[in-house]
């Protein structure tokens, strides 16, 4: 089956899907975008994604006048069409096409792009991923200020990511200017210390604030678990008990080596693997 990508009001094949020449987010990165978990049919923390959804929207001043229940059925219509039991489902808002200029253009002559693609993952190769752990590598962060609004202005992302691959890592842990880890290129970062605490940046400025990381929030109280909001240098990350990321993609993924060195026993930790094996609530 072919797989059928949502685009301004039509569902079409994925080959013949397009945008405007002149769209902003094509040109100017003015857009923002969310991605879904999905899992067993079920759309992961919907509400908070659509939430975070109209936060973004509102601190770039990119008015859409659709409805959350709107949206909501375009990312449910577009997981069905692709036949999506477990994998992401993809939503972008643009500000739309207009000659290319700065300043932004009149939102009553402009009308918002929106798209949404629904991708399959394999879940075997996602727990067999998450049974060994990954590794990360810190590198500068480059980005700009505002890294809490979720834009499109991903490409500090993906030098980072890219860099990491090459060292043979699969994610990147961010370090800013006072040698402070912030995040990761697509991912919340924690450690775990010596005495079983969790420690995590302080959602601000300098970091996404993850659906998926304050999901796991929720079940870190229910299970009793302490957490310390505080920044921490990569030397406290080879020092950890244990590490790992958070992201609607890998939900809770165990982080055994960094910059090449065995963080723990170099296995994922117990703490890491009952979150993971918690999260969905049907463990």
């Amino acid at each position: 089956m072919s797989r059928i990508v949502y685009v301004n009001g039509r569902y079409v094949p994925y080959a013949q899907a397009a945008v405007h020449v002149e769209d902003r987010g094509f040109q100017f990165a003015d857009a923002i975008y969310e991605v879904c978990e999905v899992y067993k049919g079920r759309l992961v923390d919907l509400e908070r994604h659509l939430a975070r959804l109209r936060r973004s929207l509102g601190e770039i001043e990119l008015e859409l006048a659709r409805s959350d229940q709107a949206l909501e059925r375009v990312m449910r219509e577009t997981v069905r069409r692709n036949l999506v039991s477990n994998g992401s489902v993809y939503l972008q808002v643009t500000r739309g096409a207009a000659p290319r200029d700065f300043p932004f253009p009149d939102p009553v002559e402009t009308e918002p792009t929106v798209v949404c693609i629904a991708r399959s993952i394999s879940r075997a190769a996602q727990e067999a991923q998450a049974a060994r752990g990954i590794a990360v590598k810190t590198m500068p962060d480059i980005r700009w200020g505002r890294c809490d609004i979720k834009t499109v202005m991903l490409l500090p992302a993906c030098l980072a990511k890219t860099a990491a691959y090459r060292e043979g890592a699969s994610e990147a842990w961010l370090v800013d200017r006072e040698g402070f880890v912030t995040e990761g290129s697509s991912s919340n970062a924690w450690i775990i210390d010596g005495e079983g605490r969790l420690i995590t940046r302080r959602a601000d400025s300098a970091i996404l604030a993850g659906v998926t990381r304050a999901t796991l929030l929720d079940l870190i109280e229910q299970e009793g678990l302490e957490v310390v909001f505080r920044p921490f240098r990569p030397a406290e990350v080879v020092l950890a008990r244990e590490a790992f990321i958070t992201s609607a993609t890998n939900t809770v993924m165990p982080v055994v080596r960094v910059d090449g060195g065995a963080i723990g026993s170099g296995q994922p930790g117990p703490i890491a693997r009952r979150l993971r094996a918690k999260f969905h609530g049907d463990a």
